[in-house]
């Protein structure tokens, strides 16, 4: 870390610098590029340095290798998930100092662990902290996804993470005895009853209706039951526990109160010897109550200024998305921030967590100029009234 810390500061010249761990062991590391004007609210770009892991024998190239291909896609674990990002951020802001601009606003760069596994230890402590609120952040730009076609992708919300685990139990008993209300037959009606819902949500997709960040997703991630024995299991045994896992993504347009009773009443019924509990249950409003959701419209002039800016690059941009899974941003809004998903990376496939995730360089470079475009217009917007202000009033 300290090497990362020495190097991050090399690029950076003068800019100041600190390395923080909230957890003993996962340090996060913050950059400041001081504003001319230290009475504007700062602007913080977020990355995670966390990656998840790869099977080597599934890749055409080592995933940590950073291999270029003749087509100059450049492959490795977080070319797009996203180590690309954070060193986008590095460059532009290098060119920028270069080119001697100074920002009116500070801009802040965040190198945070754990996004991958939930960010309790990274940005979730980063939010709530004394060091945080003495950043004065005003607006938070994170990760997004790649775009198949030529326009970026914005994300002005995300889809809340529950993690559901029902359980079933009913009387064991041979295993060529048939039962009413066994523990797995219980299980299995749930299941059904969940796949069901599953494809309503998915139907919506795939006839156009809905994208994929405005629906309840449901994919079940882990089923368990069973008495285990030497070679595997009891075969002439029925359990008497059974359960499975749920992994369910919630827009913060959702109804969810609908969906808890939902769960309750249909997915895992007491009257069907049906129990649950959340291993994780996100909410999907702030701490006054309010959605998780950034303003498109007028009355957020952060969003039109970042269109104009990725424009002004030659950048072409999409309609406004939910993001269908969930990354840091979700703290940032939680604590009433807004807060953009955004990755520079046009016709580009999403890999991102798959075997032989890459970006190409070219769109790799062009993600710098954006961002260079980015970062001058968010450092130098001054709300319309404040220009004229004398400075003691500010």
């Amino acid at each position: 870390m300290e090497e990362l810390r020495e190097t991050l500061e090399s690029r950076f010249y003068e800019n100041e610098s600190q390395v923080i761990e909230f957890v003993q062991g996962k340090p996060l590391v913050i950059l400041k590029w001081p504003g001319s004007d230290p009475s504007l609210p700062s602007f913080l770009l977020n990355s995670h340095t966390d990656v998840v892991p790869s099977e080597h024998s599934k890749w055409l190239h080592p995933p940590l290798g950073a291999h270029i291909d003749e087509q100059g896609n450049i492959f490795a674990r977080g070319s797009q998930d996203m180590k690309c990002v954070g060193m986008q951020y590095l460059e532009a802001i290098r060119k920028l100092k270069l080119s001697g601009f100074q920002p009116k606003r500070s801009l802040y760069l965040s190198f945070v662990p754990d996004e991958e596994i939930g960010g309790h230890d990274g940005v979730e402590k980063l939010a709530h902290s004394h060091v945080f609120k003495s950043m004065n952040v005003d607006i938070v730009l994170d990760e997004g996804l790649a775009s198949p076609n030529e326009n970026y992708r914005l994300f002005y919300a995300e889809r809340t993470t529950w993690w559901l685990v029902i359980k079933a139990t009913g009387a064991p008993g041979h295993g060529a005895k048939l039962y009413d209300n066994s523990a797995m037959e219980n299980l299995f009606k749930s299941i059904e009853i969940i796949r069901r819902f599953r494809a309503s949500q998915f139907d919506l997709v795939k006839a156009g209706l809905k994208d994929e960040g405005d629906i309840i997703s449901v994919n079940m991630a882990s089923l368990k039951a069973g008495t285990p024995s030497p070679t595997g299991f009891v075969m002439n045994l029925q359990p008497s526990e059974a359960e499975a896992g749920f992994d369910i993504r919630v827009p913060p347009t959702a109804n969810v109160e609908s969906l808890e009773k939902r769960i309750a009443e249909e997915w895992a019924p007491a009257s069907r010897n049906m129990s649950f509990e959340f291993k994780d249950k996100g909410t999907t409003v702030d701490y006054l109550g309010r959605p998780l959701i950034t303003a498109t419209d007028s009355s957020n002039p952060w969003w039109t200024l970042l269109e104009e800016a990725i424009k002004k690059a030659n950048g072409k941009v999409g309609k406004p998305e939910i993001f269908p899974a969930s990354t840091d941003v979700y703290y940032f809004q939680r604590v009433g921030l807004p807060a953009i998903g955004f990755s520079p990376m046009a016709n580009t496939p999403i890999l991102l967590h798959d075997h032989n995730e890459f970006l190409n360089q070219a769109e790799y470079l062009k993600g710098i100029d954006v961002y260079m475009s980015i970062i001058k217009a968010y450092t130098s917007y001054i709300p319309p009234g404040r220009e004229n202000l004398p400075r003691d009033e500010l």
